[in-house]
């Protein structure tokens, strides 16, 4: 009784999440090669690299608020090489009205500080070269804004829930006991040998079968091969999505973790500019980074980006420093006021809370950004394997569904043929 309930639970949160476990399944694949694809599609929004120092993130800030009078950064990233990524919003104008610039997000040369380009990131209607950043939106929220960033964080925490309910039906539903043993039997080893051995089918793929046979074995196996891949992309994604709520309440139940939302209260007039400019608010961040790269002893190699949290009235500025373990890019982040310059919080990647480690490796792994390549390739056959998954459960549901059918149609017949005959089976049976 207790299995048939976790199958009904199986079955019909796999039917719930398979359309969106489907996409983001295959856009996760692509998203494995992000950077590369990107760069084939738009070779002229990227800058030839060269050994010559870069701007940084505050001096290409104030580059593009100067190019663009009618934006207002609030992100410098330098995460890609060869470009810089600008994030700007409406800047009000004298008349309280805003100043669209009609874009929100703007490419320069992180040497130069020129102009590459402007789009509105994630638009595929402005053409193919959004091709990449509408694929990113796509698998992160469905391109449906808010609405699909809750849908598939929910999506991600059921998946994490049937990540459990799966492998348990994986499992030998009975002990096997051979005719004329005892019960006592199911604790020794015959009995023990037998479960091992009925459950190593569950491993298994039988090619030469029926086409129901063969999906039913994906299906299970490759649930049970990737199993724990499958759980750390299932709890990443609620990571990715529901990261102020369900997951941070999840990990302070068990381990020591803090985020800019738990640490750092919002202010009243989030609309207020900051006193501190892009090149003051570089320079306090390279100073207060030195001195705590000194106290943590870290070491700082390269910057990532600066950004304005209004809300909060900080400033966070990203390092790659020498606690960073992704393959590119870096999560040292320290946060400091963004009208004084005063220190707030200082979060590093690994080794200063147990919370915050996990949390870099879940990021790292399920974004493809650790162990170089061969993990980059292993994370776009698991999205093809989360795409299989998906179609080879609903394609077992839909042969289960349609041979009940033809068992109730038959049923039906006979009743109609012999109804004495029919009540009489029952009865016996």
């Amino acid at each position: 009784m207790i299995r048939r309930f976790w199958v009904f639970i199986h079955r019909w949160t796999g039917l719930l999440m398979a359309g969106f476990l489907l996409i983001v399944g295959l856009t996760g694949s692509l998203l494995a090669f992000l950077p590369e694809l990107d760069r084939a599609i738009n070779p002229g929004l990227f800058a030839t690299e060269r050994p010559e120092p870069r701007l940084t993130p505050g001096d290409i800030a104030a580059r593009a608020e100067a190019l663009v009078p009618g934006a207002r950064v609030h992100n410098v990233n330098l995460g890609d090489p060869g470009r810089a990524e600008v994030y700007v919003a409406p800047r009000g104008g004298e008349d309280g009205e805003s100043l669209e610039p009609g874009f929100n997000l703007l490419y320069l040369d992180p040497y130069t500080g020129q102009e590459l380009g402007r789009t509105n990131w994630g638009e595929i209607t402005q053409g193919f070269s959004n091709l990449m950043s509408f694929i990113y939106k796509l698998h992160f929220e469905l391109a449906m804004g808010m609405w699909g960033v809750w849908i598939l964080g929910i999506t991600a925490l059921v998946w994490t829930l049937d990540c459990f309910v799966g492998f348990y039906l994986t499992l030998p539903a009975k002990w096997k006991v051979s005719a004329g043993q005892g019960r006592h039997d199911c604790g020794g080893e015959g009995a023990e040998s037998g479960w091992w051995t009925r459950w190593m089918v569950s491993w298994k793929i039988k090619w030469k079968s029926s086409a129901y046979r063969i999906n039913f074995d994906l299906h299970r196996a490759g649930g049970l091969w990737l199993w724990a891949v499958l759980l750390i992309f299932a709890w990443s994604s609620v990571y990715m999505n529901l990261w102020d709520t369900v997951y941070t309440w999840a990990t302070r139940a068990v381990l020591e973790y803090k985020a800019p939302w738990t640490e750092l209260p919002g202010r009243e007039n989030s609309d207020a500019a900051p006193r501190l400019g892009w090149l003051e608010a570089q320079a306090a961040g390279d100073k207060l980074m030195a001195e705590q790269a000194q106290a943590h002893g870290f070491r700082v190699e390269a910057p990532v980006s600066l950004s304005l949290d209004s809300e909060r009235g900080v400033y966070a500025y990203t390092v790659r420093s020498s606690l960073d373990i992704q393959d590119k890019r870096g999560k040292t982040q320290l946060f400091f006021d963004s009208d004084t310059g005063a220190f707030r919080l200082l979060l590093l990647p690994t080794g200063q809370y147990a919370g915050n480690t996990v949390t870099s490796w879940l990021y790292a792994l399920h974004m493809a950004n650790v162990f170089g390549l061969p993990w980059r390739i292993f994370v776009c056959l698991t999205g093809l394997v989360i795409a299989m998954l998906s179609v080879t459960g609903v394609y077992i549901w839909w042969k289960k569904r349609r041979a009940r059918k033809v068992s109730a149609a038959r049923r039906k017949k006979l009743e109609a043929a012999c109804p004495v005959a029919t009540q009489h089976e029952e009865v016996l049976g």
